[in-house]
């Protein structure tokens, strides 16, 4: 019982030795659970010491829950032992659906890792039509893995396109910086675990994906992905030692913006808004050509209600982008950052001009479309032109409750009360807890003479609503709707 307990509190506190200390102590009284056997794994591979590696995954094919891990690690294992065919345990395993779900992204990054590039991305071709988060991973894995062995061509290709994250990962290519360090075998087994990890969040298992999350940390401490995993699962229960995986994060790791970014996010939740900010600008101002330092910086300040301070940092970023044009931010966004800044700031003027200049660059999408044609609609100004740019973007993003809600307000201004009422409904039910769409649509019903239907929205409205919309919208289910009262 002790050992359980000194087991499950050193992973947990990130105490590799002592998890080893009495993994091996219920090792040897028989009672030990698979958290174990994975700890003694980590130990194993560590240490390069491949024979007791595929003893521990030998002994996780006898966990009833567990079972489908072993010819995932065993596949590694060869690789690390370089024994064996590697993708053979997976092929070996396709009577279990786990297995084969888990190990299909698998083979293609093993038949790289083990020499075999050719029919590594001939694997790979099929998750390359896809544009999803599982895709993205694969990619950046697998052009790891090639750069790593000299073939950076081929890994560039792989991560061609506009996407953010490629964008980074080709930067270190190109300046033949490695995407991950340490051993190959090590680090597909802790990535393997980190995928495991993050499912068993899913479906909100939050202990035992923490243990998992630990675990891998030790089997590949070098690994920023389990670090930002653990990370995130530990600022649930403990942000301090949350805080503390991400030392562990250099500010030069592939990981590194996403690891400042939960870092920032994590001191604001603690109260740590200044000591936030002070590292988001020492960030900034020690890399001004960073675009992403000044645009976290933006958003960090908007975040605080600092928002012309935040309009200046988005400027600084826009400076950055236009003097980078490889930059992976399209310049277009932080126009539209600064603009919604300076709003929000009460400078409608110059926000106009930003939002503007963000239109010039980028006139056929909805979010830009729709801030300005909006923002002009709630000043009541120019409402014509307003109105058909919120057309364009509904006819561009029709399932957009923001976007529609924007559409049914125009109607509303215009006295259209029965389009207003169908367009605010649709959004809705979209966006059922949206206090801007549910006090519009409250206004609507009023304004037709649906007075109980409006008190309804309007109560809708008030659980999710600001200060300022709080008091204004209690006001009207105390006294009904007034010209003074209207939502913007």
């Amino acid at each position: 019982m002790l050992a359980a307990r000194a087991l499950d509190e050193a992973i947990v506190g990130g105490n590799h030795a002592l998890a080893v200390r009495a993994a091996g102590i219920l090792d040897k009284a028989g009672t030990i659970g698979p958290d174990g056997r994975l700890v003694l794994l980590s130990d194993a591979v560590r240490r390069k010491e491949w024979k007791r590696a595929a003893l521990q995954a030998d002994r996780m094919a006898e966990d009833k829950v567990f079972a489908f891990t072993a010819p995932l690690l065993h596949a590694w294992i060869a690789v690390g032992s370089r024994k064996g065919d590697p993708v053979a345990p997976i092929e070996g395993a396709k009577d279990d659906p786990l297995a084969t779900a888990y190990g299909g992204d698998l083979k293609p990054l093993l038949l790289i890792a083990s020499g075999r590039e050719k029919d590594g991305l001939a694997a790979l071709a099929p998750f390359l039509a896809r544009a999803d988060a599982r895709s993205e991973r694969l990619r950046i894995a697998a052009a790891a893995l090639l750069a790593r062995k000299g073939d950076r061509k081929d890994a560039l290709i792989l991560l061609a396109g506009d996407n953010p994250a490629y964008a980074r990962a080709r930067s270190f290519i190109e300046r033949k910086q490695p995407l991950f360090e340490g051993d190959i075998a090590a680090g597909g087994i802790a990535s393997l675990l980190v995928r495991i990890s993050g499912d068993l969040r899913g479906q909100e298992v939050p202990a035992l994906a923490l243990s998992i999350a630990r675990i891998a940390t030790f089997v590949a401490p070098e690994s920023s992905e389990t670090w930002l995993s653990a990370s995130e699962l530990l600022a649930t229960r403990d942000q301090k030692a949350a805080l503390a995986a991400l030392d562990h994060i250099p500010a030069d790791d592939l990981l590194g913006p996403a690891a400042m970014d939960r870092r920032l996010a994590l001191l604001v939740e603690t109260g740590g808004g200044e000591k936030a900010l002070a590292d988001a600008r020492r960030a900034a101002e020690a890399d001004p050509a960073s675009v992403a330092g000044w645009a976290r910086l933006g958003d960090l300040l908007g975040s605080l209600n600092r928002d012309r301070e935040a309009a200046d940092a988005y400027a600084q970023a826009v400076k950055a982008a236009e003097t980078a044009p490889s930059s992976s931010t399209p310049t277009w966004t932080l126009w539209l950052l600064r603009g919604s800044a300076l709003t929000r700031a009460g400078d409608w003027a110059e926000g106009k001009i930003a939002a503007e200049r963000a239109y010039a660059l980028a006139p056929q999408h909805p979010v830009v479309l729709n801030f300005l044609g909006y923002s002009q609609l709630e000043r009541r100004e120019n409402i014509d032109q307003a109105e058909q740019l919120i057309r364009l973007a509904s006819k561009l993003d029709p399932d957009n409750a923001s976007i529609t809600d924007s559409l049914g307000w125009a109607h509303y201004v215009r006295g259209d009360y029965a389009k207003a009422i169908e367009l605010l409904e649709r959004a809705a039910r979209g966006e059922p807890s949206d206090a801007a769409i549910n006090e519009h649509l409250g206004d609507a019903y009023y304004s037709a003479g649906r007075r109980y239907e409006a008190r309804y929205a309007w109560q809708a409205a008030l659980v999710y609503a600001d200060d300022d919309a709080s008091k204004r919208i209690r006001s009207k289910l105390d006294v009904g709707l007034r010209p003074d009262l209207a939502a913007p």
